[in-house]
């Protein structure tokens, strides 16, 4: 009897065991700097220039999950790198998807960097070319990587992530000068991106998280920065810090998952 009964438990023991193999999420994050983690100081040293980090939300959610991830999401990404170096990642067999792009295509680093020039320089044209791009071109290079990730990973769920408001109307950094007025020319314009990517997402069916509440209060120069002015090395400029990353971005995705 006894070893009867310790058979059938060695035998429910590997069949849980083998169920939970099954199981495991396949797990593919895509996208920009925003994805890979560029701005939490701490990056993976896996060969490349990608600048990806532990701290990312692609890493603490294949933590939460105990997922396999494959981090293919690169610093400096457009939606065309997205297309020739990140969708090779994806299969039938992925499960689930996540991407944060679109900022590169507009230049929004160089944008933000013509604004924090000193006077007289301004920066409105470069803002009113950003938002044209915007209205006009992004939404065709979102469906373009949007419709590549439906092909590539038919079974998988897509969570699309968006971008923050950078700026709270205060100026705290004696090195850059961004006014309060182009502050809020900035925020307008990430308002459109947050919107426009959102709005192809959703046409695609797929969710979609956007980041500008929980960021509220937590922009650069607030007291609980998400977001880091301007840094050393320069790349780490405007881009969420660890504590943006993990208590603005992952909660928001954890709850879809």
């Amino acid at each position: 009897m006894a070893a009867a009964l310790l058979a059938a438990v060695v035998s429910t023991l590997a069949l849980t065991s083998g169920a939970a193999q099954a199981q495991t999420v396949e797990y593919v994050a895509l996208g920009d700097s925003y994805a890979s983690g560029v701005g939490t100081r701490s990056y993976i040293d896996d060969g490349s220039d990608c600048n990806r980090s532990s701290a990312a939300y692609p890493s603490l959610l294949a933590e939460e999950l105990g997922a396999d991830l494959a981090f293919a999401a690169c610093s400096g990404a457009t939606t065309g790198d997205v297309l020739t170096d990140q969708v090779g990642a994806l299969s039938s067999g992925t499960d689930l998807v996540t991407i944060t792009v679109g900022g590169n295509d507009t230049g929004w680093a160089g944008v933000v960097q013509q604004c924090a020039y000193p006077y007289p320089w301004t920066c409105d044209a470069q803002i009113e070319a950003a938002e044209e791009f915007i209205r006009d071109r992004l939404p065709a290079k979102l469906h373009d990587v949007y419709d590549a990730v439906e092909s590539a990973a038919p079974n998988a769920d897509v969570i699309v992530l968006g971008y923050p408001r950078l700026f709270n109307g205060e100026e705290c950094n004696i090195i850059t000068r961004i006014s309060p007025a182009e502050q809020a020319q900035l925020n307008d314009a990430a308002d459109l991106l947050a919107d426009t990517i959102g709005q192809v997402a959703l046409s695609h069916g797929f969710d979609y998280v956007d980041v500008r509440d929980a960021f509220d209060g937590h922009a650069v120069c607030d007291d609980a920065e998400w977001l880091n002015g301007l840094s050393y090395p320069i790349m780490e400029s405007f881009h969420p810090n660890a504590a943006g990353q993990r208590d603005g971005y992952f909660p928001l995705l954890d709850a879809l998952v």
